[in-house]
């Protein structure tokens, strides 16, 4: 069996499996974009979250306790008020923790060039942490990802160890960064969207095509000017917003067994 078949057999088998996820669904904020990258014949997506804030009691020991074996006291992927943070609270018997997690989705491509078509584009939106994982089978998964998270503990064995103000102080922060997170879907979304036209109208077009088969090239930084003019909609007339992502990351290829 070639490559493409096994791809298009990989994807049915995966696209008709049951939603595992805690919540059992796909978040509404990315509904649109995962159903983007589903009805293209060289993607489907494998994993998703819009972002979130969330407080988990990890017990006596939770700073060292993975998530999947801590209580989930709150969950929200909307912006979180201080009071609903202090009533989670009272439920904590450990060490409490509130987490913000940026947006992050995981894409299997068909081809090397299709996830490159990707990362280019979630990069210009500002997920700069975004990378490429090739198998050595030819397996190919595209991650998209920034590092906006934040992780702040709030109690210990029980025991409130901050103010309500420093809380309503984080959840601010939390609600700003979950905010910026937003922005940048939607500018994936539309970038992407663009990327995607572009490259049906240069296949329909030889002469295009061979014009702009360029190779996938290490950028170090992008310019104000550069990035300006990327990905530019009515909805959407501004350059991203920096924030702690180093700008130069570029393609990273990591091999792995599959």
């Amino acid at each position: 069996m070639d490559r493409s078949a096994e791809f298009r057999r990989s994807k049915a088998q995966f696209l008709g499996k049951a939603d595992l996820s805690r919540k059992g669904s796909v978040d509404e904020d990315v509904v649109e974009l995962v159903q983007l990258l589903n009805t293209r014949d060289q993607f489907f997506t494998t994993s998703s979250c819009a972002g979130r804030i969330l407080l988990l009691d990890g017990g006596v020991n939770g700073f060292e306790v993975q998530k999947q074996n801590c209580c989930w006291l709150l969950v929200t992927h909307k912006p979180c008020i201080k009071d609903d943070v202090i009533v989670a609270l009272k439920k904590a018997n450990g060490d409490a923790i509130l987490k913000f997690e940026p947006f992050i989705l995981h894409v299997q491509c068909r081809q090397l060039k299709d996830a490159q078509l990707l990362h280019s584009a979630a990069v210009a939106s500002g997920f700069r942490n975004s990378g490429i994982t090739v198998g050595k089978k030819g397996k190919t998964m595209m991650a998209v990802r920034s590092t906006q998270s934040l992780e702040v503990p709030l109690s210990h064995k029980g025991k409130l160890m901050v103010t309500e103000e420093y809380i309503d102080f984080l959840l601010n922060i939390a609600n700003q960064k979950m905010e910026e997170n937003k922005k940048r879907i939607e500018r994936f979304y539309n970038c992407l969207q663009h990327a995607l036209e572009r490259e049906t109208v240069t296949n329909s077009h030889p002469k295009i095509k061979e014009k702009n088969n360029s190779s996938y090239t290490h950028k170090k930084k992008r310019t104000p000017e550069k990035t300006r003019g990327k990905c530019i909609t009515d909805e959407n007339d501004e350059e991203p917003e920096h924030d702690d992502d180093d700008p130069g990351i570029s393609v990273n290829i990591f091999p792995e067994e599959y």
